[in-house]
């Protein structure tokens, strides 16, 4: 796997961030969607598609991939992997039923699940957001 590294925000352009994930809470719970083929967990994120600001993807992914239809989301940090995405902190206050696309449900979690799709990244993602935030 090739590493993650975290830079502080305004380190580059948002118009070079090509990805936006969400690490996110439901009422004190951590929130991950499970993969319908791979049948593991992924913290919400995705592309960031021509024309779209990363809060408009972020918005999107979270509805495609949790269902979520009423949050706050905020920017944490970048980080790049083979390009720059932005993490942000997603807190949700409603769902609607999980769109038919690529994952099959969400769950609700106190720590991060064991059957991670990303272990590494999504680890390191959900730490960070920890510390920064005092979580």
């Amino acid at each position: 796997m090739l590493p993650v590294n975290i830079y502080e925000l305004g380190t580059v352009d948002d118009s070079v961030l090509t990805r936006v994930v969400c690490v996110s809470r439901y009422k004190d719970k951590w929130v991950y969607a499970k993969h319908k083929i791979k049948k593991t967990w992924e913290i919400p994120g995705g592309h960031i598609e021509q024309g779209e600001t990363w809060l408009e993807a972020a918005k999107r992914e979270m509805y495609e991939e949790t269902g979520a239809i009423d949050l706050d989301i905020e920017p944490i940090c970048l980080y790049s992997i083979s390009s720059y995405g932005l993490l942000c902190y997603a807190e949700i206050k409603k769902f609607e039923k999980i769109p038919d696309f690529e994952m099959e449900e969400i769950g609700f979690f106190d720590d991060e699940p064991d059957n991670l799709t990303y272990k590494e990244s999504h680890h390191l993602f959900l730490e960070t957001v920890k510390e920064r935030k005092g979580l």
